[in-house]
């Protein structure tokens, strides 16, 4: 897991390379689909959301799904529509703000570009592009303090549509004569600097004109890396939720890698990543959307060669359990108090299991006891997390899928500090404890269920 660690990371494109890696069958949503026992598939939905999923050879219509859910997402700044600007003599980027990130952060970063292009192909087709510059590109500099003489004293308080705009470049003549230059091809060199479209198209070995649409996400370019007198800690961005990602990633492939895997197992192993969590998850690839009930219906029915009975799917759905991975707060060192006092996760001892009793966490007593089960058949810590009862309580995907069609859930993630910062930290050895305890939910759950019986 060494590697993972130095690389927790895993966006849908890097997912889905890792699975077609390890075997995994690339599916297609609007094509049909041809499945069997012992198989292992897959399929993305706008290259920000995923399903995968391994059959049981022993799998019989009616047995359940054994799921992992986490989201890709993380707060960011986004281009917006017409990004190009320029104020006293610089060229500025325009952005949106995305989810709840503390922004304050991201002042005096080195930051960068990454997301999508679509291009015009030579036969008139359009393509769809991954891009990520990787040199530093743009900075929002902070004022000096000779300019703001009480920011220590009353805060950083930057206004986000004002203040929170990224440096591109220096104006030119160049630069002003391009970005009033009008195209007959392509409307993105109105709305976006000529500049930017430049570095875009030199990454992507195309035309300037080629480009006819682009979103894109600003990003910082400082590497994940190991950190502490130790290396006991990952410093790293987008940890939330990155890092769930790759744990429910792995566990999966490693849990099915041989034939022997799952010549035992008569359940699906399955995971699910979506998009749009930090914004509400209502969207077609965000976690509101029926993507992964759907999958789980049409699985289903592949596997019954027929249309599957509304009994069957029910009792499909009775005989599953969903993993609500999302990672979670570790007491701060320096602000123990917003922790309840006897609910005080740290890092380095395991998965945090997630309770609130008004349903902002999907977590039960029966799926928690479950949970908790697997981790101690295998020798895992686990830890749980209660807000106080002075305070409001963040939620995750849990809830939004135990909902759907009520299915068991538990939702648990690994501790970390510094949430939704630009650079955020978590620990090591929590990596490697949620990678085995989420490949032990895999290979162990089918038998951990038949010994309880709820009505």
């Amino acid at each position: 897991m060494e590697k993972g660690v130095r690389n927790v990371g895993d966006s849908p494109a890097e997912a889905k390379r890792q699975l077609i890696a390890a075997g995994f069958h690339l599916l297609k949503e609007n094509e049909k689909w041809d499945l069997q026992p012992g198989g292992r598939y897959f399929f993305t939905r706008n290259m920000s959301s995923l399903v995968a999923f391994a059959i049981g050879k022993k799998y019989s219509i009616g047995n359940g799904f054994h799921v992992i859910a986490a989201h890709t997402d993380s707060p960011c700044l986004k281009l917006k529509p017409k990004s190009a600007s320029t104020k006293s003599g610089y060229l500025m980027v325009n952005v949106q703000t995305y989810g709840g990130g503390l922004w304050h952060t991201w002042f005096d970063r080195d930051l960068s570009v990454a997301g999508r292009v679509i291009l015009r192909a030579n036969d008139g087709s359009f393509l769809h592009r991954l891009v990520k510059i990787t040199r530093p590109l743009l900075r929002v500099p902070t004022l000096a303090i000779h300019l703001n003489r009480t920011v220590n004293q009353d805060g950083f308080k930057p206004n986000l549509e004002t203040h929170l705009i990224p440096l591109l470049a220096t104006k030119t003549e160049n630069a002003t004569a391009d970005s009033t230059e009008k195209s007959n091809v392509s409307s993105s060199k109105d709305v976006h600097h000529q500049l930017l479209l430049k570095i875009l198209s030199d990454e992507l070995s195309c035309k300037i004109e080629d480009i006819v649409s682009v979103e894109l996400n600003i990003c910082d370019t400082q590497p994940s890396c190991l950190g502490g007198a130790n290396n006991e800690f990952i410093f790293s961005g987008r940890l939330d939720n990155l890092a769930s990602s790759f744990c429910g990633l792995r566990a999966l492939v490693d849990s099915c890698a041989l034939p022997e895997d799952l010549s035992n197992e008569n359940s699906i192993r399955m995971i699910a990543l979506f998009d749009n969590e930090e914004v509400g998850s209502d969207s077609c690839q965000g976690a509101g959307a029926p993507t992964m009930f759907e999958a789980m219906r049409r699985i289903t029915d592949c596997l019954s060669h027929q249309s599957a009975g509304e009994t069957d799917f029910a009792r499909a759905i009775r005989h599953s359990f969903l993993v609500s991975a999302d990672m979670a707060h570790g007491v701060h060192p320096n602000f123990i108090d917003k922790h309840e006092e006897h609910h005080r996760p740290e890092l380095q001892k395991g998965l945090v299991i997630k309770h609130n009793a008004n349903q902002r966490y999907a977590t039960s007593g029966i799926t928690s006891f479950l949970f908790k089960e697997v981790a101690r058949l295998h020798s895992l810590p686990t830890q749980d997390f209660v807000v106080r009862n002075d305070m409001g309580c963040g939620s995750t995907i849990g809830p939004i899928l135990a909902a759907g069609v009520g299915i068991r859930t538990v939702d648990c993630g690994i501790a970390q500090l510094s949430m939704h910062s630009v650079r955020e930290i978590c620990g090591k050895e929590d990596v490697d404890i949620a990678y085995k305890h989420f490949k032990a939910f895999y290979r162990s759950f089918s038998s951990i269920d038949r010994k309880l019986n709820v009505d």
